[in-house]
């Protein structure tokens, strides 16, 4: 069942990408005086269609990843007189610019309007005071002390746990030092404290956090072991684990919280561990085997069952709220910064700072938006803008195959007055069908190894 699930959940999520971006095109092209002839989602064999009274027929292919809009072309098929004017390369250099970047910037379009319905909720998140620093973490060798507040990340000011952790990601595959504004709650001056850093986190076998990774934590409330919930077909329910068990010991080891017990979980996924607890005040024992859970980067243990969180204290937490207009600067910022950070990490990738690994492909898409749509509507909104994001993003490389190539080659017409030579132009695009379906492939590698 969670495979189905799975399957369908991706399937909706690349329906939505692929439609909106395939509706940049077209829409962009029928403005323009484009004659469409199929606007297609999917590929193959095509499963139902109709004709508009344009006569562009829109599919639905068996094949759902991707999709495409097939313009009247005289590169592709004889054109009559009559139709010529409304043939795609018969348009000014600007016009089919203007429909090739469409696509993109579709996909940016919906990624700002999610975000912006997203931050009409509001928001809550934790202030970044440090609580614990290990010894001998960069955070303690850099003087930072239990009760600062990290005010600034490489000068951008941060005021959540959140917004930390996300100017940290930025820093990810880099050497040098991350420069930490910090200073105590109320305190006027902020000073500055520097972490020295060699290729940060590039292997991808890195488990932490980056906050954690630099001994940076923040409010964590210590959790009874006493299970909440228990997910219905999961490892919990077959060993039959109850709402109000309180855990106390697993392989003979005593557990002080709940964390103990995520930490000792997380690792073991399909290794049985023995569990000693407590129901009504008489103690029990089960054997079970958490179950191997995907995320983007790395698969985990799982059994099932959730905890009751205490709430946190107010001091502790940063309220925003946001109104039809303000909400748009937030949004146009994040998806600002959400492709500026894709474009690095893609950089960095190529330049081998991070590594290779960090690709994921369709089944690790269609694990973390599952996740995200068993978190809540709002998380898995929250994926969808930045895949959206990722998509138009990836469509903007100067890639032949991509519309960011078809752009490349648009530009040069423009300067130097004529097209790119057609062998030119084939060949590029045979190099660049290459390079992207090796990244597919290895995507889908990388995918199978987290299996």
């Amino acid at each position: 069942m969670d495979v189905v699930n799975q399957v369908t959940i991706m399937l909706i999520t690349l329906g939505v990408l692929v439609t909106f971006h395939e509706y940049g095109h077209f829409w962009v092209a029928r403005r323009n005086g484009v004659k469409v002839l199929r606007f297609s989602l999917g590929f193959g064999p095509v499963l139902f269609k109709f004709k508009d009274r344009h006569d562009t027929e829109f599919a639905i292919s068996a094949l759902p990843l991707g999709g495409y809009v097939k313009m009247l072309d005289e590169r592709e098929e004889a054109v009559v007189d009559a139709e010529k004017p409304l043939a795609f390369n018969n348009k000014p250099v600007w016009s089919r610019i203007a429909i090739v970047s469409a696509g993109p910037v579709a996909n940016f379009l919906l990624a700002i309007l999610l975000y912006w319905f997203l931050f009409l909720q509001g928001s809550v998140g934790l202030k970044p005071v440090l609580f614990d620093i290990p010894p001998d973490s960069p955070a303690a060798r850099a003087g930072l002390l239990r009760g600062m507040e990290i005010a600034r990340v490489d000068g951008e000011i941060t005021t959540t746990v959140q917004q930390v952790q996300l100017q940290l990601l930025k820093r990810i595959g880099d050497t040098g030092e991350i420069i930490l504004g910090a200073r105590y709650p109320g305190a006027d001056n902020v000073d500055s404290f520097p972490l020295n850093i060699a290729n940060w986190l590039g292997d991808s076998g890195q488990k932490l956090s980056p906050a954690e990774d630099l001994g940076l934590a923040f409010y964590q409330p210590k959790i009874a072991a006493v299970i909440d919930t228990v997910m219905e077909d999961s490892a919990a329910a077959e060993v039959g684990l109850q709402a109000g068990d309180h855990l106390l010991a697993v392989d003979g080891k005593p557990l002080a919280d709940w964390m103990q017990w995520v930490d000792y979980v997380r690792p073991r996924a399909g290794v049985t561990i023995q569990l000693h607890f407590e129901r009504a005040g008489q103690p029990m024992d089960v054997t079970l085997v958490p179950r191997e859970v995907g995320t983007a980067q790395q698969s985990v243990g799982q059994v099932g069952v959730s905890v009751k969180l205490p709430p946190v204290p107010e001091e502790l937490l940063q309220r925003q709220e946001y109104n039809l207009l303000t909400a748009w600067v937030p949004a146009l910022e994040r998806t600002w910064s959400t492709a500026v950070f894709s474009l690095s990490s893609l950089k960095k990738m190529v330049l081998g700072d991070i590594s290779y690994k960090q690709l994921s492909g369709p089944i690790s898409i269609a694990k973390v938006a599952s996740e995200s749509a068993d978190s809540g509507i709002y998380s898995y909104l929250s994926l969808l803008a930045l895949l959206s994001v990722s998509l138009g993003v990836l469509n903007l490389l100067p890639i032949p195959v991509l519309d960011g190539g078809h752009i490349l080659f648009y530009l040069v017409e423009w300067v130097k007055g004529g097209p790119v030579p057609e062998r030119v132009q084939q060949l590029a695009y045979q190099v660049g069908l290459f390079v992207v379906l090796s990244i597919m492939v290895l995507a889908f590698v990388n995918d199978l190894g987290r299996l």
